[in-house]
């Protein structure tokens, strides 16, 4: 067989996993370095555009591996074909809106269609799976031939209908893939393996963290390594460590077991790990940029664009958790909202006055820390509660 065993076992994270994982690294760096290039209104849609597809590409093969064996040769092989497309489609981020439109559209669409088709093609007709895959298919193709006819289209009207494929595979999950003559899927037809599935997630988040500290460091090695850069370098890594806390000392494991007891596992899933995460990615984006305008001149005052990144991209993220909470457990932090204001202040008090990009950073690594350090403190019993 080619699935996975739902006998009560622990599932495991395999390599061929976190080979398909370590293209994401490439491409988050590629989405940090355009937003950096082009750090306008344009390029910020640019780059939430890209992302999209990328979160979109990535999430999909997640759902796939949750079900469907590694250990299968034929499964494995569909992995590695994914990770070649997904490379090719990271490569052509740069230009994906002009010269390599094709090459990032047709891996794009390779990806989603090889993989729902061949998932389809390893179930028998009787699995309860196959119909909801075959409908994924049908979509797929669908908005596959909008993505490719977007790229041959006129530049002018590339991004419209590229526009409505996004919104198409975007809508989907919540249309429950419905098709003409196979129906649609209900969130019951495709549980989840919590545990595997959450861990997925997790490790994603560690990419995106440990490519914020790539980007740090390499322009810190770059700029050369004096005092003020060094200090500018600590200051950029405790704010990156605080939300790399604030997510796996208080969300992860909690939200792990939740969602491995739920009743319906796969509307959790993609309700607060397929849509409610992407926030939480976008928001260390932005900390990547920001940090690395940090380092390219600790002592210069931000930008109002720099102050978006450096600031908003922690209460991006804050609200992203925000958001997962409410639809995991149903209850808001109060502290992260506290906290979400206080980074509001804080933007508003550097776009008023010259203050300096190594302030600023301080001051935001100093309240997330905070914030990390009042969690934790927190009595174990209200702490306990508030997940329940």
């Amino acid at each position: 067989m080619h699935l996975r065993p739902r006998d009560g076992s622990e599932q495991q994270t395999t390599a061929v996993e976190l080979l398909f994982d370590l293209v994401y690294v490439f491409a988050i760096t590629q989405l940090s370095h355009l937003l950096i290039g082009h750090l306008d209104v344009s390029g910020a849609a640019h780059t939430a555009f890209l992302l999209l597809v990328v979160w979109w590409a990535w999430i999909y093969t997640t759902w796939m591996v949750n079900w469907f064996d590694p250990a299968s040769l034929r499964v494995r092989l569909v992995l590695v074909g994914a990770t070649l497309a997904s490379l090719l489609m990271s490569a052509a981020i740069p230009t994906a809106f002009g010269a390599n439109a094709l090459l990032f559209a047709g891996a794009y669409v390779a990806m989603q269609v090889g993989r729902n088709v061949a998932a389809a093609s390893l179930l028998s007709r009787e699995h309860a799976l196959r119909l909801t895959f075959e409908r994924i298919s049908c979509w797929s193709l669908f908005t596959g031939a909008l993505w490719i006819a977007g790229a041959l289209a006129p530049s002018g009207a590339r991004i419209p209908i590229w526009a409505v494929a996004l919104a198409l595979d975007l809508l989907a999950p919540l249309a429950g893939y419905w098709t003409p003559g196979l129906g649609r899927s209900e969130t019951d037809d495709y549980p989840v393996e919590g545990g595997h599935f959450a861990e997925r997630f997790q490790s994603f988040l560690i990419i995106a963290l440990g490519e914020s500290i790539v980007v740090t460091g390499a322009t810190a090695s770059a700029k050369g390594l004096d005092t003020p850069v060094v200090a500018a370098l600590a200051s950029a890594f405790l704010g990156t460590a605080a939300l790399w806390w604030l997510y796996f000392g208080e969300v992860a494991e909690h939200s792990r077991r939740y969602l491995a007891d739920a009743d319906d596992s796969g509307a959790l899933a993609r309700d607060a790990y397929s849509y409610l995460h992407l926030p939480i990615v976008a928001g260390i984006i932005m900390v990547a940029v920001g940090d690395d305008l940090l380092i390219a001149d600790p002592g210069g005052a931000l930008s109002g664009a720099g102050i978006v990144m450096m600031v908003g991209g922690p209460a991006v993220y804050l609200a992203g958790e925000t958001l997962f909470r409410v639809r995991m457990i149903g209850s808001v932090n109060p502290k992260r909202l506290a906290a979400i204001a206080a980074l509001g202040v804080l933007g508003l008090l550097a776009g008023a006055g010259a203050v300096s990009a190594f302030l600023v950073s301080c001051a935001v690594a100093v309240l997330l820390s905070a914030l990390a350090l009042w969690e934790y403190s927190a009595p174990p019993a209200s702490s306990a509660g508030a997940q329940r």
